[in-house]
């Protein structure tokens, strides 16, 4: 990690930016995306105008050797790496840059230790503050509200916020995180490599992790981390239902099933019928999206769906819980359930398994539908209007 440069070529000074990304031993994919591509699409395109460097420093390890994700020692080096060591990193360096832009809303608490009033912040939701905002709907614990606590206030300090949809700047207003003149909308973009056409390395990789179609058997996608808002307890159940009615498979791409939701599949029967794939290189999870029937999103929260945004981009027909947010990326090209309804879920992948099978006009007119609406999220109009924000901060 070095200083950004402040040299332009034509000889006015760069704004001196630091994108300050999440430890990625943390394995959120979404976040990753945001910082990763968001720093590729300003270097490429705004050169001129913005030095920008990305922020990650190395995830100190105190009590956790390997990667143990939820264990109490790997709970303690993230605690630790979080309020203690980013902070330090940043005080050394926040001397370089001219504008600071924390990319995951769950690491406000670093606005604290950067100049509030030319710091930036993206919410991608409100999910990590529920229990302040909505304490009987997700209680939690005295140290973690506190924890909690310091990252809100910190988000509140920001002299800008950007939500990724009008769903999320809708809560951002309706809980008085902060007034309508500090927030905006940026809706995150597509990349390029999410897209109908044959990719021959790529599908030769998904052909050799999932094997042949077999055209017999409906083939559906998840794409999600087992956290509990994308509610895999519900995806299991729809899984089962649908297979009274004909032969199923589901493909799960984001990790494994909890012990809990394992359990499940095994009492519920479908056990044999998930397949389950580790994280995969976006163009192998293009190449799945392809190889699939259906998308299948029963979440009950969702900030910025990428997968619903990616598969549509791939031509992939997607079934989706109808929340809000969903219906701003989708628009008309996404079947939407009402969440708890079992026997709607059923219903509505085994009507669109038939409109496969029999009806290819409407099963082309829903894929065309969908690759349309994908078309509205471009990276290069995100990389943009991030650069105005920063500019507005500057100014």
């Amino acid at each position: 990690m070095s200083a950004a440069p402040s040299v332009a070529r034509a000889g006015k000074p760069r704004l001196r930016v630091a994108l300050i990304a999440d430890f990625r031993e943390e394995n959120w994919p979404s976040m990753d995306r945001v910082a990763t591509t968001l720093y590729e699409r300003v270097t490429a395109n705004h050169r001129d105008t913005i030095a920008l460097e990305l922020i990650r420093p190395p995830f100190v390890r105190r009590f956790s050797r390997i990667r143990a994700r939820g264990t109490k020692a790997y709970q303690a080096d993230r605690v630790l790496n979080r309020l203690v060591d980013y902070p330090r990193v940043l005080r050394r360096v926040r001397g370089h840059f001219d504008i600071f832009h924390i990319v995951d809303h769950s690491y406000a608490h670093l606005v604290h230790h950067l100049p509030a009033a030319r710091t930036l912040v993206t919410c991608h939701d409100l999910d990590a503050f529920r229990c302040l905002i909505e304490p009987r709907r997700e209680p939690r614990g005295i140290p973690f509200r506190l924890m909690t606590r310091w990252s809100l206030s910190g988000l509140r300090r920001a002299r800008l916020i950007v939500a990724n949809s009008r769903t999320t700047l809708a809560e951002l207003l309706r809980f008085g995180i902060a007034p309508p003149d500090r927030l905006n909308v940026i809706a995150f973009g597509v990349a390029d490599v999410f897209s109908p056409a044959p990719d021959h390395a790529a599908d030769e990789e998904c052909l050799r992790l999932l094997g042949p179609r077999d055209p017999s058997r409906l083939a559906m996608l998840h794409v999600g981390l087992p956290i509990p808002r994308k509610r895999l307890d519900r995806l299991l159940r729809i899984v089962a239902a649908v297979a009274q009615r004909r032969p199923v498979s589901l493909i799960r791409v984001g990790g494994a099933l909890s012990p809990e939701d394992h359990a499940l599949a095994v009492q519920l029967g479908v056990n044999d019928r998930v397949v389950g794939l580790p994280r995969i290189e976006d163009s192998v999870l293009a190449a799945v999206y392809r190889h699939v029937d259906l998308l299948v999103l029963p979440s009950d929260a969702e900030g910025f769906c990428f997968p619903l945004a990616e598969a549509m981009a791939c031509g992939l027909p997607v079934i989706a819980s109808d929340l809000p947010v969903m219906r701003e990326t989708g628009g008309d090209a996404v079947e939407y359930v009402s969440r708890d309804d079992l026997g709607a879920w059923c219903e509505a992948i085994v009507r669109l398994a038939e409109e496969r099978r029999d009806d290819g006009a409407a099963w082309r007119d829903r894929r065309a539908r969908g690759m349309a609406q994908a078309r509205r999220f471009s990276w290069e109009a995100c990389a943009a209007a991030t650069v105005s924000q920063y500019q507005r901060l500057a100014g």
